[in-house]
């Protein structure tokens, strides 16, 4: 590798690494103030923001594969802090809310930095947007690391 290379690839390094820490640092303090993973306290206050919302859905409001918030959703429900209901329309369907126990957890949790990361994803071009999708789908990729989606 020459020198340039060496710069180009320390570059990026570094700034993947600002990224993931920013995320561990956010993960870290939800864990220590209300016992929950980042991914957890993200999706309980994207629930605070809806009486009741569909796994859909709330894969759409926390930009993340259904199958995931799927998974989250489950440990919540499991803590008492989200219920899941069957949709009064469709009964294939489940809403999920917060409960009253959720609502009093996010009043001291802090903030998620999933939040920052979706601005300033959102504040990009949308051809800058797709050039990084492209660009870190490419690199998962060469590190054998398969889908982004799950």
């Amino acid at each position: 590798m020459g020198a340039h290379t060496n710069r180009e690839t320390r570059a990026a390094l570094d700034g993947i690494r600002r990224v993931v820490q920013a995320l561990r640092v956010s993960s870290r303090a939800a864990e220590q103030r209300v016992g929950l993973s980042g991914a957890q306290l993200f999706v309980l206050q994207r629930l605070a923001s809806s009486p009741a919302m569909s796994i859909n859905d709330l894969a759409d409001a926390t930009v993340t594969h259904q199958s995931s918030v799927s998974v989250v959703v489950r440990r919540l429900v499991e803590r008492g802090l989200v219920r899941r209901v069957a949709c009064s329309d469709d009964g294939r369907k489940a809403e999920v809310s917060l409960t009253a126990r959720g609502r009093r957890l996010l009043e001291r949790a802090p903030g998620a930095a999933q939040d920052r990361l979706i601005e300033g994803l959102r504040r990009m071009t949308a051809a800058d947007r797709q050039s990084l999708a492209t660009q870190l789908g490419r690199l998962v990729r060469a590190m054998g690391l398969g889908s982004l989606s799950a």
